[in-house]
């Protein structure tokens, strides 16, 4: 626990992709009436940047294919950063709690701007996060995403967190889709006024890709 305050005070005089409230608000339940997905996620999940929650790109693909979505993604979470909770209450837990069919992971972007205050840390909670979204959810099947970016440039933190997760997914014989942190490349008009987040024109990109991406994967849409 030392070692998580530590880095959300380190990283909190960083300017990041989106620096947030640490402990938000309980989440609403999943939102519709299919099967529940649950989405672990950062800022690129939970619709910053976007002018309306409708248009995130996990509503989209969650009304698209009929699905009830549980999302609480929080702005600025890392697998370290932002964190101050490692169990009972955590989002993990939370999504535990909803025994969703499907989990979607997309974090790590964050944790690009605390590598270098404890590189082993991240990849440790890496692995313990999928090792106990496993173990908890048998059923559940996972779906771990290579961490998004907003920029053309990818710095060589981003390239080392996106090797752990593939690393863990494959551990726990989760599902993987690769090159995620490439999406919104070389097309500046899809980021929002901050220059950091997607707008509705990116997210609906971000939907597209990853829409074909579930489909490759055996999910086709209904």
């Amino acid at each position: 626990m030392k070692h998580f305050v530590s880095l959300v005070l380190a990283v909190g005089i960083l300017v990041g992709v989106a620096a947030c409230a640490v402990v938000p608000p309980p989440p609403p339940g999943p939102d519709g009436e299919g099967p529940v997905v649950a989405f672990y996620g950062d800022s690129f999940t939970s619709g910053m940047g976007a002018s309306d929650p409708s248009k995130r790109w996990s509503t989209i693909i969650c009304e698209q294919r009929g699905w009830a979505e549980f999302n609480p993604s929080i702005p600025g979470l890392g697998f370290v950063n932002n964190r101050t909770l490692a169990g009972e209450g955590d989002v993990p837990s939370l999504i535990i709690e909803q025994e969703p069919s499907i989990v979607i992971v997309t974090l790590g972007l964050n944790d690009t701007f605390s590598i270098q205050f404890g590189a082993d840390a991240i990849e440790q909670q890496i692995q313990s996060d999928f090792e106990r979204l496993s173990s908890e959810l048998p059923n559940a099947r996972l779906i771990v995403v290579e961490p998004f970016w907003h920029a053309d440039d990818r710095p060589d933190s981003l390239l080392k967190i996106a090797d752990w997760v593939e690393d863990a997914a494959a551990a726990v014989d989760a599902d993987y889709i690769a090159g995620a942190s490439r999406w919104l490349l070389g097309h500046p008009e899809w980021i929002s006024w901050d220059g950091l987040h997607p707008n509705d024109e990116g997210y609906a990109e971000l939907a597209s890709r990853m829409d074909a991406e579930l489909t490759r994967l055996g999910l086709p849409p209904r």
